[in-house]
């Protein structure tokens, strides 16, 4: 129960992060609880608060999510998580772990040193889309990869949140399919799940109005710098 209850903590501070700036919640939850947890198991369970962020950040947000734009998204994204699932049940933990934080500091790196306004070409648009949907299916995070993308896309902080949002609830819910086809929800991970649902809830259905006050040029750096540092903390772990 003390480890489910410091999960929880951690949860509601990092998924507050994770509904200010659209991404980072799952980075910062793993980077401090694996050494508690299984990151794989770890990864299951941020099923509740990423489905969580997403629906109360979207629910609570004007609307500024073209639908013909997301389902171009999802639908490149939907070929990478095929494969990203399959392979999430052949991944030893080790080789899971390693790959999980390269990828997170590779795209911290890029973010960081990326100038201001950069713009992304349509083809490799694409591809991240793709790479984002294997991602998510393979390590639960596919923030670093979708918020390049949009952030080579749009310029308003309140657009490139609420599409990482989206995004990130379509390939949930695709990732929760998948688990409950292979009966990954096991009872451990069902309920840490019942345990934290309601304080994940209650503090992310109040912190939604935080964004709103954040300033343009802090969110993209605040974002870049999360994501390096998440996976520099997951190299040296």
């Amino acid at each position: 129960m003390l480890g489910i209850a410091l999960l929880t903590l951690v949860c509601m501070i990092t998924y507050t992060v994770e509904i200010v700036f659209g991404l980072a919640g799952t980075i910062l939850m793993v980077s401090i609880m694996s050494f508690f947890y299984d990151a794989k198991l770890l990864v299951i369970y941020s099923l509740l608060p990423q489905i969580t962020v997403a629906s109360i950040g979207l629910w609570r947000s004007p609307k500024s999510v073209d639908p013909r734009f997301w389902a171009g998204m999802v639908a490149f994204a939907a070929l990478g998580a095929v494969a990203g699932l399959y392979l999430f049940y052949y991944f030893p933990p080790q080789v899971f772990h390693l790959l999980l934080a390269l990828a997170i500091t590779s795209f911290g790196v890029y973010m960081v040193l990326s100038p201001r306004g950069f713009r992304i070409p349509p083809l490799l648009a694409r591809v991240l889309d793709v790479l984002a949907g294997a991602s998510q299916a393979l390590f639960g995070i596919s923030g670093p990869i979708a918020m390049t993308r949009l952030l080579g896309t749009f310029d308003d902080k309140l657009v490139v949140r609420n599409y990482a949002l989206a995004f990130f609830l379509a390939t949930n819910l695709y990732r929760l399919a998948g688990y409950l086809l292979n009966a990954t929800i096991d009872g451990e991970v069902l309920q840490m799940m019942a345990i934290s649902a309601p304080f994940i809830i209650i503090t992310l259905w109040y912190s939604n109005h935080l964004h709103f006050k954040v300033n343009p040029v802090v969110f993209r750096r605040v974002i870049s710098w999360l994501i390096l540092g998440g996976g520099i903390s997951m190299l040296v772990h």
